[in-house]
């Protein structure tokens, strides 16, 4: 080496690179049989929440051995939960989440108010059940779960409810408005609103402040439960048990819709309509009911009935 030349220097030694094989990925559950998930839950158990609950577990199982694109997805939002409350809470907290509003803080907030209040999960449970027995477009408990946006937004109201109540009413708002954002569904969180309930389709559906809806009601998209302008107080409709409120129906002011009562599509109401009466018509007029009727309107989901007894109705 002549004076003045760089020290060269070996470079160091690697390491041999070792090479480890992926794991193979677990087998999927056996595939279950079809008649393992029943397609109608029995009388007995209607508002069992545990039975529910097993119910869309064994459809999500089927699905995911169905079609395996969804199985991810199964397993994030159903399978890999230990309960129908932790499930929709997981499930609403990203399905209403924002860059500002995070999922994490929603699922706390979710899990919490449904650990604190079983009468909110029993509501969840009979809501299910509700959709499944009476929208023959219902593929399953889980598919509602899931998928029906009207489900959804009444569970994600009930929060909205309890923090009304317990005065925090700017997240209550907050809730409220990210519901309609998402799910085109706008219920004030003061409304009160019953079990069994069915928002079918949902699209458009409004329930003002004071508005009340009862237990085993149907409601369809574009209804409006609404005040009559700048009045305040005790100003929005009050709908009584297994009531059925056609698509596009309004009812407007602090009226009562008795219980069994029907509501025509595109109707609208501003008087009271009695029980196992039919409102129809703008402005709607009453139709005498079929008192004999078992089965409450809310329930059958019956349209038409009525029909026969509107003597000027014309095609």
């Amino acid at each position: 080496m002549t004076a003045g030349q760089p020290l060269r220097t070996e470079p160091a030694a690697q390491p041999p690179r070792v090479y480890h094989s992926t794991p193979p990925p677990p087998p999927p559950p056996p595939a279950l049989q079809a008649d393992i998930v029943p397609s109608y839950p029995p009388p007995e158990s209607d508002g069992d929440e545990s039975w529910v609950w097993s119910q869309i577990k064994a459809e999500a199982r089927r699905d995911a051995d169905a079609e395996p694109a969804l199985a991810s997805f199964l397993y994030a939002t159903v399978l890999s939960h230990p309960s129908l409350d932790r499930s929709l809470a997981f499930h609403l907290a990203n399905k209403l989440c924002s860059s500002t509003l995070l999922s994490t803080l929603l699922y706390d907030l979710f899990v919490a108010t449904l650990a604190a209040h079983p009468s909110v999960r029993a509501a969840a449970a009979a809501d299910l059940v509700a959709a499944r027995s009476r929208d023959p477009a219902c593929a399953g408990f889980a598919h509602c779960l899931l998928n029906y946006k009207g489900f959804l937004a009444v569970q994600a109201h009930r929060v909205a409810h309890v923090l009304w109540a317990q005065s925090r009413r700017a997240l209550a708002l907050a809730l409220q408005s990210r519901v309609a954002e998402v799910f085109a569904v706008d219920i004030h969180p003061a409304a009160t609103v019953g079990r069994g309930i069915l928002l079918d389709h949902a699209t458009g559906v409004v329930i003002g402040e004071t508005a009340v809806v009862g237990n085993n009601v149907s409601i369809l998209h574009h209804v409006t439960l609404g005040g009559t302008g700048k009045a305040v107080g005790d100003r929005h409709p009050k709908i009584g048990d297994g009531v059925l409120i056609g698509a596009g129906a309004t009812i407007l002011g602090n009226v009562r819709i008795g219980a069994g009562a029907k509501v025509g599509a595109g109707s609208v109401v501003l008087i009271d309509v009695p029980p196992r009466s039919t409102a129809v018509g703008n402005p709607a007029r009453l139709i005498g009911g079929k008192k004999g009727e078992d089965v409450m309107p809310g329930e059958s989901m019956d349209h038409t009935s009525f029909i026969q007894q509107w003597s000027d109705y014309i095609i």
